[in-house]
């Protein structure tokens, strides 16, 4: 393997990983998302017609320089995407964006009635006005030196991808000054300048097309104009992807903790959902409830990453609800003083680790959960109170849940048993 194909296999791979990343998002999400993964996936495609294996491959068709002419086009159709990509998150911006919408979405119009144009010339003067090409060179420019269409398909080529870098660099630069996010804004300056060293890419590009047209250059500038091209081409290539994934690192971020904070609930929301099935949204899973050893730990997966809810966020929150759920309902079985006597208990069995408040609830809860019915016959609908504070929103009340299922898994069940038997003995 050469030093090219390394480089070419190592972006390939970054698109290709960013384009899985996004299957699903493409599938059922917006026009944005399923353009980023068209433009991923396209840009994979082109770059991997750079390598030899792949070339090989298609010159087995016995058409000369076909991965040339594959790398070219697919280069074009992603950038096309990718220029839609930026319409549609323009198209989503607030009002204070419009002039750059506009123009967003005029230069999308006429890159997309353009790219057919342009692809379709382009294998015009591939086919019949390129000399059959000198293979004892690995540069398509230098293999075509002299030929009076090589201006024509290389400069179609680079003047569309010109005129969409230079779109795309004042865009995202643009919108990055914008952007409150710092990780988004970071994505958005890397990409930004990314294109701007694709415009210099293709300026040098162009002005070489121009010179090996006109006269004949040694073999040491055709390699060094090759190592300079390259270099630049790496490095924006580089930049974009990983400006690319700046974004999506904050959303990873987001569902790593999700999925930490469901695997810590998973079990208290369970045994909440299992005294109340009829309440929560989804029951817990049953699947391989009769495996030794490993079934409890393969439901729990499920529950956790194979749910039918969106996402591990929504997942997460349905968690919350579902437990408040269950609880309501228990409000319904529990004795009217249940708190104040979780209270007095929490206050003698406090271990520094957590709250009495917290030491109340999870005492509560259990206590509760040993109740058959309602405390007091005829009165199934007097909820009983419970005054406990689990925050106004999921970033408090997740935090709050989870501290409280870690004072419950600390309390016994004779615990609560011998709190409800004081308890119910002053409703004697």
């Amino acid at each position: 393997m050469t030093v090219t194909d390394a480089f070419a296999y190592a972006i390939a791979g970054l698109l290709i990983i960013q384009a899985l990343l996004r299957a699903k998002s493409a599938l059922i999400g917006r026009r944005r998302e399923r353009s980023l993964w068209g433009a991923f996936s396209a840009l994979a495609v082109s770059w991997l017609c750079r390598t030899s294996m792949v070339n090989d491959l298609l010159d087995a068709t016995g058409i000369p320089d076909l991965g040339f002419l594959v790398k070219h086009a697919t280069a074009i159709v992603g950038i096309c995407v990718l220029l839609r990509y930026v319409t549609a998150v323009y198209a989503d911006a607030d009002a204070d964006v419009r002039r750059s919408a506009r123009i967003s979405a005029g230069v999308h119009r006429i890159a997309a009635r353009a790219s057919v144009g342009t692809i379709a010339v382009m294998a015009a003067a591939f086919f019949f006005l390129l000399n059959p090409p000198d293979t004892n060179t690995l540069f398509f420019l230098e293999r075509h030196e002299g030929d009076l269409g090589l201006p024509i398909y290389m400069g179609l080529f680079y003047l569309y991808m010109g005129a969409a870098a230079a779109v795309c660099a004042v865009q995202w630069g643009g919108a990055a000054r914008a952007t409150p996010v710092r990780s988004i804004r970071i994505g958005m300056l890397l990409m930004s300048w990314a294109m701007a060293l694709a415009v210099l890419y293709v300026l040098l590009r162009t002005a070489f097309v121009v010179v090996i047209t006109v006269t004949t250059v040694s073999d040491s500038v055709n390699q060094a104009q090759e190592t300079l091209a390259d270099s630049l081409l790496y490095l924006f290539s580089l930049l974009w992807g990983i400006g690319a994934i700046a974004p999506v690192s904050r959303a990873g971020a987001r569902r790593y903790r999700a999925a930490r904070s469901l695997l810590s609930l998973h079990w208290f929301w369970r045994e909440l959902a299992m005294a109340a099935p009829d309440v929560v949204r989804y029951r817990p899973s049953h699947l391989f409830a009769r495996m030794p050893f490993v079934g409890q730990t393969l439901d729990a997966f499920c529950d956790v990453f194979a749910s039918p809810d969106a996402s591990l966020l929504v997942r997460l929150t349905r968690y919350t609800v579902d437990i408040r759920d269950v609880i309501f309902e228990l409000r319904r079985r529990a004795p009217a003083d249940l708190v104040e006597r979780a209270r007095d208990h929490a206050q003698s069995m406090q271990d520094g680790l957590h709250g009495s408040e917290i030491q109340a609830e999870a005492l509560w809860i259990r206590s509760a959960l040993l109740c058959e019915g309602p405390a007091i016959p005829g009165k199934s609908a007097t909820l009983a109170p419970y005054p406990f504070d689990p925050g106004t929103d999921p970033r408090h009340e997740v935090p709050h849940l989870l501290a409280v299922a870690t004072a419950y898994s600390r309390i016994r069940n004779s615990d609560a048993r011998a709190l409800l038997s004081r308890t119910t003995a002053n409703y004697a």
